[in-house]
């Protein structure tokens, strides 16, 4: 199935025109009154000029959402990798301890998250076929749909085909961070894999609408590009998906870099100031659209975001495989330029698969739901059940 002829929402209406690479070029991509207006508010502020952009940021975020704050949890498959990108912990060429979850053990780790409130799950894993295989996704997914009403996935991109069995199976959402919308910085991170090709990834959303997916979620990692940039074309995504992906909500993520496994430093300053300026711009701009903040930010600042636009929040996240109970830890070995190597643990230890990025804000679902209560927000652990897409 080519870009511009995609099979939207699983029935029969047709996305029609080009796809987003094919326009990802052309000026007029930031032309339109939204895109123009979104510049203007990325532009040096004053502070009183930023007090009045939050201000209105959150009044549209409460006419839109009201006070609430959705919670989710990631839940790491794999951190198995084919691709060497240079700020990945789970670079195919870092030494470090790799696992991938059985389906009984991905289940596990699943009712810890159930046992702690949640209800939304994100999995997550590094992009190997061998070893996360469309038919391993959809076995994951089928068997914690049974008790996780909200399920979505953050893996490497596929065809449309083949998210099919994984929305079939009962997942909901697809999340696929862009990295960079830099072309050239983009290059000379991803030297190897399929992650190379920066169209292929850039559509992905399309083609996972086009499975059904009903949320789609992106985002860039600011610290590889100039933000102000970097921002301006992730708002153009955003646009255009509003525009031609319309039957799914859509949902914008702002990562940081983390110090992870490889010890890539930032390009790019992207500094809380800053961080805050993008969210009240896509509120200003983008009413309706999800704000996702994950534990990568600190406690004091996530506590003070809730408030500007921020919509959907991670708690208590662990970013590697079994990170919730230890699962796996018997099938735990090193890799070394993409070679499997044996670890042999002394006795007493426990093995842990490496993680794929440091966390900043380690407190407990419970504590972080505490807190939003004192902020005068209610934590929502459950927005979505397969019941509400059933037809009378």
């Amino acid at each position: 199935m080519g870009p511009g002829n995609l099979v939207a929402g699983g029935d029969s209406s047709i996305v029609r025109g080009m796809s987003f690479s094919e326009t990802f070029s052309d000026p007029a991509l930031l032309e339109s009154r939204v895109l123009r207006r979104f510049a203007s508010l990325l532009e040096e502020k004053q502070s009183s000029e930023l007090e009045a952009m939050a201000s209105e940021a959150e009044k549209l975020t409460r006419q839109n959402f009201g006070r609430t704050m959705r919670l989710f949890a990631p839940l790491y498959l794999s951190n198995e990798c084919v691709n060497i990108c240079k700020y990945c912990g789970f670079s195919r060429d870092n030494p470090i301890l790799r696992v991938t979850l059985s389906v009984d053990q991905v289940e596990a780790e699943a009712r810890h998250l159930w046992e702690q409130g949640f209800r939304n799950v994100l999995l997550v894993a590094g992009e190997h076929p061998k070893f996360v295989s469309t038919d391993y996704l959809a076995q994951c997914v089928e068997r914690l749909a049974k008790f996780i009403p909200a399920l979505s996935l953050e893996v490497g991109p596929m065809e449309t085909i083949d998210y099919e069995p994984s929305v079939r199976a009962g997942a909901e959402g697809l999340v696929v961070y862009q990295e960079t919308y830099d072309r050239v910085a983009y290059a000379e991170l991803h030297t190897a894999g399929p992650k190379k090709d920066f169209d292929w990834r850039l559509d992905c959303p399309e083609r996972a609408y086009a499975a059904g997916f009903r949320r789609l979620g992106i985002g860039a990692l600011f610290g590889l590009a100039p933000w102000q940039e970097e921002a301006l074309h992730l708002a153009a995504h955003v646009d255009y998906l509003l525009r031609h992906c319309w039957k799914a909500s859509v949902t914008v993520s702002l990562p940081r870099l983390r110090p992870a496994a490889g010890l890539f430093e930032p390009t790019h300053d992207f500094n809380d100031r800053s961080l805050v300026q993008v969210i009240l711009a896509l509120r200003l701009c983008f009413p309706q659209v999800g704000i996702v903040l994950s534990t990568r930010e600190a406690p004091a600042l996530r506590d003070r975001l809730v408030r500007l636009g921020v919509t959907m929040m991670s708690a208590g996240s662990h970013t590697e495989p079994g990170g919730y109970t230890g699962a796996g830890e018997e099938s735990i070995h090193r890799t070394q330029k993409g070679k499997a190597l044996p670890v042999i643990a002394s006795e007493g230890e426990h093995l842990s698969a490496t993680e794929q990025f440091a966390i900043a804000d380690e407190r407990s679902p419970a504590e972080v739901s505490a807190r939003l209560r004192e902020l005068g927000l209610e934590p929502v652990w459950k927005d979505w059940d397969a019941a509400l897409a059933s037809v009378v």
